[in-house]
């Protein structure tokens, strides 16, 4: 994700970092080249003079932009989804600590020097562990080593063979919960309160999968491809004629608009990949470890990601 303030004068025109332009460079290129031979040629092609005017132009232009601005309202629909999606689970993660250090009796509070054999530190490690594991599930990541500082050494390795880690953990935490009832380290009433927590963390957490497994009808998408692509090379020879060498800047300026309103929604439409747009998910859960190691008085807190070059992941 994108973290700077907003540019003004020259430098809004100069900007690459964090735009779109580098992802249509060459098509943009292309289209302006050969709409700079078409004005050249003034319309000819093979001898042939194409004369086009411009109102086949505005009848599709104007659904093009309506329909390109559709698209990217519903990426933007999955994008924000996601981004509440994970503000829920930091903040369910939060309550997920306070619970487990308050209504878990224990002889002495909770506290990272007791390690992982206590039950209430255990799952507050692991609730790191799944915010970790979820976003290695949602960017096809093979990063297993860095939950280990997380759990115990056979959790950890009995999870390095499910297919859904994160599904694994929750599972263990279901287990642990029961294991304190038996031992009667909370009553009933309140083993349902940090029950419905972890209940609404897996359900973020299977709303994200939903997001990730079902993208936008690719039909859709490629008949808008294919509309701008043809909008924007044939408008050369309907400009030509009225707007003379002029034609290749114009071409340029509305190519750059479909093109890029285009490659936008491509980027948006998969909030949890690893593009300079998307969801920061890093730092996200970054976020979630520290406060979870604040909380149990951790000595080795990490510090908060910070954005590189304008980028925060």
């Amino acid at each position: 994700m994108i973290v700077r303030e907003r540019p003004s004068g020259i430098r809004l025109f100069l900007l690459l970092r964090g735009s779109v332009l580098p992802r249509i460079r060459l098509t943009l290129l292309v289209n302006t080249l050969f709409a700079t031979l078409v004005t050249i040629w003034h319309g000819d092609l093979f001898d042939v003079k194409i004369t086009l005017t411009t109102i086949p132009f505005t009848l599709i232009g104007l659904p093009l932009a309506i329909f390109l601005g559709f698209r990217n309202n519903a990426a933007y629909d999955r994008y924000w989804e996601g981004r509440k999606l994970w503000g829920e689970l930091v903040h369910r993660s939060r309550s997920f600590s306070r619970q487990c250090q308050t209504l878990i009796e224990a002889a002495v509070p909770a506290s990272a020097q007791l390690g992982l054999e206590d039950i209430r530190v255990r799952m507050i490690y692991r609730a790191i562990a799944f915010a970790h594991a979820l976003r290695h599930h949602l960017r096809n990541l093979h990063q297993h080593d860095e939950l280990k500082p997380f759990l115990q050494e056979e959790e950890w390795k009995k999870s390095a063979g499910a297919s859904n880690v994160s599904d694994f953990l929750m599972l263990q935490m279901g287990r642990d919960l029961q294991q304190a009832l038996r031992d009667k380290q909370i009553e009933g009433c309140l083993a349902a309160n940090i029950d419905s927590t972890l209940s609404a963390m897996a359900a973020a957490a299977a709303s994200c999968e939903r997001i990730k497994s079902t993208p936008i009808p690719f039909s859709y998408t490629l008949l808008l491809h294919r509309t701008a692509y043809l909008y924007c090379f044939l408008l050369p020879f309907g400009l030509v004629d009225s707007l003379g060498f002029m034609t290749p800047f114009v071409v340029a300026i509305v190519a750059y608009t479909f093109f890029g309103l285009d490659a936008l929604g491509d980027e948006i439409e998969e909030p949890f990949g690893s593009d300079t747009n998307d969801l920061p998910l890093d730092a996200i859960c970054r976020s979630i470890e520290i406060n979870l190691r604040e909380a149990l008085g951790d000595k080795h807190v990490p510090p908060a990601l910070k954005p590189v070059n304008y980028c925060l992941t």
